[in-house]
């Protein structure tokens, strides 16, 4: 007698269990000739990448497309703009396999720097990118024209847009404060904190080439740093050798080769 109710919630299950798969299933839309060719020709990460890197860069471009919504704020968005944020936040990530910003569901570009009202126009503005907290969490705010310096010739070792999605993996673990704790093996740890202190007084008294924001907190050196990793690898290594080490760890790549 109680069988026959069973055997008809078997299918009822199955099917809301297909119905729920399926729904999780994003289309990811393969990247066109066009768009190849602009990460080709403005980032110079992509451009530097064999064959088959640049493939998987790709994929990862497109997933992220898939995942977090980007969204234009008193401007036109372009597909210059939508690469260019996208590749910001590939590049930190592209060490890892399968790596998503669980933390991150859209970001806004602003045509310019901006308040801490967010306002973007009159008054002293001075944000060219955060990372949102409180009824801002899960976004991030970008200004276009510091995305598309960062990506200039003219940017040295400075890119904003990385520096704001390094924020990201460092909050990853819970705490924006300098230690990416999912990133780095344990033993790791405490060196990189040495290191990082040690880096700090270094530029205090003058004493190195790192962007003096880096001594606002450890938060701010770690985004600092890495936007030097990933712009001047080369530079990076020569000048700070064990940072660099350490980064290479901490992003599982060695982008001076």
């Amino acid at each position: 007698m109680n069988a026959l109710p069973f055997a008809y919630l078997i299918p009822i299950f199955l099917i809301a269990l297909y119905l729920i798969l399926k729904k999780k299933k994003v289309a990811i839309d393969p990247l066109t000739d066009v768009d190849k060719k602009i990460l080709d020709d403005y980032v110079g990460y992509y451009h530097n990448l064999d064959s088959t890197d640049k493939l998987k860069f790709e994929q990862k471009v497109a997933t992220f497309f898939s995942t977090v919504k980007i969204e234009a704020v008193g401007l036109e968005m372009t597909t210059l703009d939508e690469l260019l944020i996208a590749s910001s936040a590939v590049i930190p990530i592209f060490g890892f396999d399968d790596w998503q910003y669980k933390n991150l569901t859209s970001v806004l570009l602003y045509p310019d720097t901006f308040n801490k009202d967010f306002q973007f126009e009159g008054g002293e503005r001075n944000i060219m990118g955060m990372v949102g907290t409180g009824y801002m969490n899960g976004q991030m705010i970008l200004s276009r024209s510091a995305l598309r310096h960062g990506f200039s010739k003219s940017a040295g070792k400075e890119n904003m847009a990385i520096h704001e999605f390094v924020h990201l993996l460092d909050k990853s673990d819970g705490a924006t404060d300098g230690i990416p704790e999912n990133l780095m093996a344990h033993e790791y740890t405490l060196p990189w904190i040495k290191m990082m202190h040690e880096e700090m007084e270094k530029i205090e008294d003058n004493k190195s080439d790192i962007n003096p924001y880096a001594i606002t907190n450890q938060a701010e050196f770690f985004a600092v740093v890495s936007e030097y990793f990933f712009e001047k690898p080369e530079l990076l290594k020569d000048k700070h050798p064990e940072l660099y080490f350490q980064l290479s760890h901490i992003f599982a790549q060695q982008p001076a080769g």
